[in-house]
């Protein structure tokens, strides 16, 4: 395999299999530091070899189209502090312990990472709209250092039974435009696919805030599945992955959201590092 630098600059898919330290890989990643050490802009969570590994793979390698995540990365994080400023998960306990999120055991038929939300279980009293998102993202930090959903990427699944308007009231056309921001070009995770479960007429005003800012292949990728959802879910998702309350039969949701809570709290001095207002230093990820 050529270690030419114009093969980064077109994009290489294959070398997402190859590990870290392999040559071609090594020489993508002296590229795109230089690429970054050139620029005028601070990089305040460093340029280690398995921080930019992300980028790079998060694009295939394409030179260009990484260099450009790169930046849009750390331009979202500056500019949404409502959200990037603080992730520790303690303040979002309650959040956590009523089910909100949990992530599955096991990954899909393609490697993918599967992601569990359940919009009942978000009390907008409680928790803002920026506070939920935050879930999302203090999530994304953590599996994006896992070399296998650099490669394969991340699926979600969002169950929308309990959604009132008082959940619509709550995303705003700036708080659209920063979610398909990051689903988009602002975050290192390949989107692989959005499924939407339970969802109710009025949830659609706020579906169409959002997809004006989406591209066409992330549009392709979202599935409306209604409420007679699970033979077209089953589609994508095999039984023995999924919980029990989504037709399947691998661990319950009560166990996953538990699990995860659990995980994430492991890393919370983690996930104060990198928080905009921490102590920024990715040096070692």
């Amino acid at each position: 395999m050529s270690e030419a630098p114009e093969d980064y600059e077109r994009g290489n898919p294959g070398l997402n299999e190859l590990p870290e330290h392999s040559p071609a890989v090594a020489a993508a990643i002296r590229i795109i530091r230089q690429r970054a050490e050139a620029e005028s802009g601070h990089w305040p969570l460093g340029l280690s070899d398995g921080f930019l590994l992300r980028f790079l793979r998060a694009r295939d390698f394409c030179m260009d189209q990484a260099v450009r995540l790169l930046k849009n990365y750390h331009k979202w994080r500056k500019e949404c502090p409502e959200i990037s400023a603080d992730l520790r998960p303690s303040p979002l306990l309650k959040l956590y312990a009523a089910g909100y999120h949990g992530v599955l055991r096991s990954r899909d038929a393609y490697g993918s990472k599967v992601l569990i939300y359940r919009i009942e279980k978000w009390d907008p009293k409680q928790f803002t709209a920026y506070e939920v998102f935050r879930v999302s993202l203090i999530t994304s930090e953590l599996i994006v250092k896992e070399a296998e959903t650099q490669r394969n990427g991340i699926k979600a699944i969002f169950d929308l039974q309990g959604w009132r308007l008082v959940h619509a009231f709550q995303i705003s056309p700036s708080i659209a435009k920063r979610i398909a921001a990051v689903m988009t070009d602002s975050f290192p995770l390949k989107v692989r696919g959005i499924h939407l479960i339970n969802e109710p007429l009025f949830f659609y005003p706020v579906y169409s805030l959002i997809k004006p800012f989406l591209p066409e292949k992330i549009k392709e990728r979202i599935h409306l599945h209604g409420s007679n959802y699970i033979p077209t879910l089953h589609q994508h998702f095999a039984e023995n992955i999924l919980p029990p309350e989504y037709g399947g039969t691998g661990p319950s949701m009560n166990d996953l959201c538990k699990e995860w809570t659990d995980h994430i709290m492991n890393f919370e001095d983690y996930l104060i590092s990198i928080s905009e207002n921490g102590i920024v230093s990715a040096s070692s990820s």
